[in-house]
């Protein structure tokens, strides 16, 4: 179950005072980088880690607060990599996704933050689950109001991602100045492959027998609506979840009415509650992988190999023509 976690305060001021400490004891020097000169750069999770290194290349040094595997929603912190926070030289995160990391960036006091969620226009997708209205946004967003019931899941969507990366970009340039020609002539590379991502969705998804599909975790409501889908998210919040009794016939009807052929499961959660519903309903899994991290198991090296294998899902799931 995706819960809230809270760091206490002690714990944060602790791990600041040591990222201080350890801040001072080094050489002295005001220039921002490393040791070997980069800008160093401290991610989330996967989809900034992916636009971080897009765009910095090889005048950027990045890590990452979410290891291969890990479900980002559910993380948790370490004093370490809280106390990374104040050395690190740039951070690139979204707000709304994980608690742990909003809660940690703004009690550490580190100045040159990137909040994603600012990069583009945020919106709220919800969906009739046992007759309550679920946000999509998974319960993630905590109770900050300018996140709360918002969908954090832009990354789905190569137009607001690619929004994103030209934010980033900029503010690369910024930090960076030296860089800014390198920075901006990436930025440029990366969008162009997010608009032939886009160009690739419309048309593969433009003519389909049906425009519905299943999935056990409904972070796919931007996507959706880019390209007329309809998603259904089988349990609300909790990719893995047991639908209800009256979820389940809700979903049969759906799928009948609107000849959905396939439930949809991700690779970071189990594929238990997909498989039942399946076999309940008599229809198909796949994976659609909401892409929070790349692992062995992921059908793709990177964002955009991924993505193409999530349109040949879609595109076999809803019959494309």
């Amino acid at each position: 179950m995706n819960v809230r976690r809270l760091i206490p305060a002690t714990a944060v001021a602790g791990a600041v005072a040591l990222g201080i400490t350890a801040l001072s004891a080094c050489s002295g020097s005001d220039t921002a980088g490393g040791s070997d000169g980069k800008l160093d750069v401290v991610a989330s999770f996967y989809p900034m880690q992916y636009l971080a290194e897009e765009i910095g290349g090889s005048h950027v040094s990045v890590t990452t607060l979410t290891k291969p595997g890990v479900e980002p929603h559910d993380l948790e912190l370490s004093p370490r990599q809280i106390g990374s926070l104040t050395d690190a030289d740039y951070i690139l995160y979204l707000k709304g996704i994980q608690p742990a990391v909003d809660d940690a960036i703004a009690q550490s006091g580190a100045k040159n933050t990137v909040d994603a969620a600012k990069l583009t226009t945020m919106e709220t997708h919800g969906s009739e689950v046992d007759g309550h209205d679920h946000a999509s946004s998974d319960d993630h967003a905590g109770d900050d109001e300018e996140t709360a019931g918002r969908d954090p899941h832009v990354w789905l969507d190569p137009v607001k991602y690619a929004e994103v990366a030209e934010g980033v970009g900029k503010s690369l340039e910024k930090a960076d100045p030296a860089h800014a020609a390198d920075y901006r002539a990436n930025t440029d590379a990366l969008v162009k492959k997010l608009d032939a991502l886009n160009t690739e969705y419309a048309a593969g998804l433009k003519s389909t027998t049906t425009k519905t599909f299943l999935t056990t975790h409904s972070a796919f409501g931007y996507l959706a609506e880019r390209y007329g889908l309809t998603q259904e998210g089988i349990a609300g919040v909790d990719p893995e979840a047991e639908p209800s009794l009256a979820r389940v016939k809700d979903l049969q009807h759906i799928a009948e009415e609107d000849g959905a052929t396939t439930v949809f499961f991700e690779t970071l959660a189990s594929d238990k509650t997909a498989k039942t519903l399946a076999k309940d309903t008599g229809l198909r899994t796949d994976v659609l992988d909401p892409l929070e991290g790349i692992t062995d198991k992921s059908k793709g090296d990177d964002y955009i190999q991924v993505m193409e294998s999530n349109l040949a899902a879609l595109q076999k799931a809803l019959g494309a023509k």
